[in-house]
């Protein structure tokens, strides 16, 4: 039997394919693949329809925001109050007169003693010490009540915790440093003072 040519061989399998018989299996295959596409696209679409992307702000909403709080208990506590020393004495405003009193810690000295009557020099009060060095001190107001730091403060309120969700209340703030604040009023034992930024009516989850 003579060996075929490359050309006689194309047109033998040309001649296959269409058949009858072959035309059914490529149709079959094609359909086949075709079904099997949109299948698999149907999968794909369903299964991102029922994957659930993480959303911040629906996470917040369902759990609540992750917030620090403090505990409110009444404590010792000390503010410092700033004053300018030079040879032994500070001048105050009338407004500032009540922060400070005879024997009132300033580092590692002390006030000596505070005029209730006006410098007619400067306008201000004077306020002696003993031991102290010239420049920028701070004086040590020492109390017991509520303190909480300076950046919970909104205005002359605080956020505080109530049934899981931030509720804005008015405070009466006594004193204040550059880190603290002593309430006056407003705060109980066992309030929970929230501390990080958050909006007022928000759902709360206390962070560990």
């Amino acid at each position: 039997m003579a060996k075929l040519t490359k050309t006689e061989r194309i047109e033998n399998i040309v001649k296959k394919l269409k058949t009858r018989k072959s035309k059914t299996v490529i149709y079959t295959i094609v359909f086949a693949l075709i079904a099997f596409a949109f299948a698999y696209r149907f999968y794909a679409v369903r299964t991102e329809n029922n994957f659930e992307v993480f959303n911040i702000i629906r996470n917040n909403e369902k759990n609540g925001v992750p917030s620090n709080v403090v505990n409110m208990q009444k404590t010792d506590g000390i503010l410092y109050e700033p004053i300018t020393i030079k040879n032994n004495r500070g001048f105050i405003s009338g407004a500032r007169l009540n922060l400070f009193k005879a024997g009132q810690k300033i580092g590692d000295c002390k006030i000596v003693s505070v005029s209730h009557n006006i410098d007619l020099d400067t306008g201000m009060y004077v306020i002696k010490t003993s031991n102290c060095k010239d420049g920028l001190q701070y004086a040590q107001i020492n109390k017991n009540g509520f303190y909480v730091p300076v950046s919970a403060l909104h205005g002359d309120a605080v956020f505080v915790l109530e049934n899981d969700v931030a509720v804005l209340r008015k405070v009466v703030i006594e004193n204040r440093d550059i880190e603290n604040a002593l309430i006056k009023s407003g705060i109980k034992d066992g309030d929970i003072v929230i501390l990080s930024n958050i909006r007022n009516g928000e759902k709360i989850k206390i962070e560990k």
